[in-house]
């Protein structure tokens, strides 16, 4: 995978000077492409200043641009599904505010998908047929995007989403299914593997969901351990859908050096706290995916035990010391503070760790139809090519979480991970990985699929 364009070294860190919100391409016509977009980000600035009228005037007579929006409202996931909602909303003003992606606003429609699987492929096929979407977008939960993806490919419809699994990367969907803004669960735990190694020790019990996503995390992370010298004692898998977890720790073996959990569903809480009044005083280290911790309050009773141990994060739930100017007109613009809870109701926690993707996933989205010159449902390919000629993805108001670098072959984006340790009850950065920790190597090349 190429690491960047650029003839000189990018500085990716979560410090880093200010970037833009364009996207570098890779392909032979990326000079015209980054000239578009060049010329499309100076337009917009002189046009935030305008009133609508002016911005759109020039198109008076366009459709606005239709993302049919695949949101988890209900089912497990409908904790994410309320922060994607609100984020999602909040990058399409920004992005309407500054005059829209080729002069033609963004309209969200948005459909409920349960977290099913089967009434996700119905939620997309719903919007290509009867909604006349442009593109679809937004998903999480891994089993819903396996079994929608298909449908996308079908339907011939662009299906951009947000889900963390390892699916797309791997091969196993199409050319019509993109995951350009945030990074997927094989780049996430490769990179985690050698902290939990080196800081906490060597015998790893692992605890996930009995679901896609939680065996990305069983296979990955359990290679990963043993290529640092270390081992997987025992792998407990819980269904994504049990209420009550008491009966699985007992099975944790007494030579753990450390839990490593990740757990998704309404029963989160109830989890954390169980595994707190199993060990009590005498617990191993700990080390979660915040996952298991999304939309939870800290400060929540029976956490106190928490205290010491660490998570990964896609992206810091509390402003850090270094926090960046994007992290914080990002924030403001989500109506999130400084402890990551909603500005209006400071127990209304969000999930900080993967909202973001939507953020930037619908920047990016802008970035291709501008550059690829998109006027409609007949510009699909050329869309999906203009992405897949991505590679740098500089930290900017369009990427807040941090750089990331894209590859097109994969239909992957990769980035920074973070570690955060609770200290004095909050989460505090402990440790940034390269994006280069986070690179494996290609299993798919997308590219040279037809449409």
């Amino acid at each position: 995978m190429k690491k960047t364009i650029h003839d000189t070294p990018v500085d990716n860190t979560q410090t880093m000077n200010k970037g833009d919100d364009r996207i570098d391409a890779s392909r032979p016509s990326r000079r015209k492409a980054i000239k578009t977009l060049a010329a499309t980000t100076a337009l917009a600035a002189t046009a935030s200043s305008m009133p609508l009228f002016g911005r759109y005037g020039q198109v008076q007579s366009s459709e606005p641009i239709k993302i049919g929006f695949q949101v988890h409202r209900t089912g497990i996931g409908a904790a994410y599904g309320r922060w994607y909602d609100r984020t999602t909303k909040a990058a399409v003003k920004k992005i309407n505010d500054e005059g829209g992606i080729n002069g033609r606003p963004i309209e969200i429609v948005a459909e409920d998908d349960g977290t099913d699987p089967k009434r996700g492929a119905e939620v997309v096929e719903k919007m290509a047929t009867q909604h006349g979407c442009d593109i679809a977008f937004g998903t999480l939960f891994s089993h819903v995007v396996i079994g929608s993806a298909p449908r996308a490919g079908e339907l011939k419809i662009p299906y951009f989403v947000v889900s963390e699994g390892h699916h797309v990367a791997s091969g196993m969907l199409n050319r019509y299914t993109l995951q350009p803004g945030i990074t997927d669960v094989k780049s996430q735990v490769q990179a985690m593997a050698p902290f939990v190694n080196s800081t906490l020790g060597k015998k790893v019990t692992m605890i996930y969901p009995d679901f896609a996503f939680g065996h990305d995390h069983r296979d990955y992370f359990s290679a990963a351990v043993e290529a640092q010298g270390g081992e997987v004692v025992a792998k407990i898998a819980i269904p994504p859908t049990e209420s009550s977890f008491t009966k699985y720790f007992p099975k944790i073996p007494r030579n753990t050096d450390v839990i490593y959990h990740v757990m998704v569903g309404p029963a989160v809480l109830t989890f954390v706290k169980e595994m707190g009044e199993f060990f009590g005083n005498s617990r191993p280290e700990i080390f979660g995916f915040i996952d298991s911790l999304e939309a939870v309050d800290l400060a929540s009773p029976g956490l106190e035990f928490l205290e010491g141990t660490y998570f990964w994060e896609g992206n810091p739930r509390y402003a850090q010391a270094n926090q960046s100017e994007y992290d914080k007109a990002y924030r403001a613009a989500v109506g999130v503070d400084a402890n990551g809870a909603s500005l209006s109701d400071s127990k209304d926690v969000a999930t900080y760790a993967h909202m973001f993707g939507c953020w930037e996933t619908l920047h990016i989205v802008k970035a291709g139809m501008e550059a690829s010159g998109y006027a409609g449902a007949g510009d699909r390919s050329k869309l999906i090519e203009a992405v897949e000629s991505m590679t740098s993805m500089p930290h900017s108001f369009a990427h807040p979480q941090g750089a990331k670098e894209f590859n097109g072959k994969t239909h992957q984006t990769f980035g920074h991970q973070y570690i955060t340790k609770v200290t004095n009850g909050k989460l505090v950065l402990a440790h940034t990985t390269s994006i280069e920790d986070t690179y494996y190597p290609d299993e798919v090349d997308y590219t040279t699929q037809s449409f």
